[in-house]
């Protein structure tokens, strides 16, 4: 038996436990006569929430509240490795999911936002026991989450 065959399953399974993610590809599976070939570790960095905010107020063109979501968001695998940005807003009265929004990228590296119309919503901008977590997911489905309490009124 090879001794790479036995440590690198025991690799795997000790960086497992640091990074939170680990792919290995066989360069060329079902080939035992290629030589050389082996894996190749790929390892993933978490996406991280630097900073976020959300909250509502009155619109008076529209006649209606505006709920607002932001976040500030990065990764050491380089900002393309993101794939979506929620903010899942629940009532902390009973635990229950209200409502998510999709964010979407902006201009600014990083800044992912969006606003939605009050009427278009199950949100009231007077209700106090909302919490919103905002959560950012990469390319390997790692994930990072920020809860925080919207500004209301």
């Amino acid at each position: 038996m090879n001794l790479r065959n036995l440590a690198l399953p025991a690799l795997a399974l000790a960086t497992t436990a640091l990074t939170g993610c680990i792919v290995i590809e066989d360069d060329n599976p079902g080939c035992s006569t290629c030589g050389g070939g082996g894996a190749v570790v790929v390892t993933n960095y978490a996406p991280e929430i630097w900073d976020g905010d959300a909250g509502c107020y009155y619109d008076g063109y529209e006649r209606d509240d505006i709920w607002y979501f932001e976040a500030e968001v990065d990764d050491r695998d380089g900002l393309s490795d993101i794939t979506m940005v929620w903010a899942d807003v629940y009532d902390e009265f009973d635990g229950t999911l209200v409502e998510s929004f999709e964010l979407y990228e902006t201009n600014e590296p990083g800044i992912y936002f969006s606003d939605w119309l009050g009427r278009s919503t199950w949100l009231d901008c007077g209700y106090p026991d909302y919490t919103v977590d905002i959560v950012v997911y990469d390319t390997f489905e790692d994930f990072d989450v920020l809860t925080l309490f919207p500004v209301c009124y």
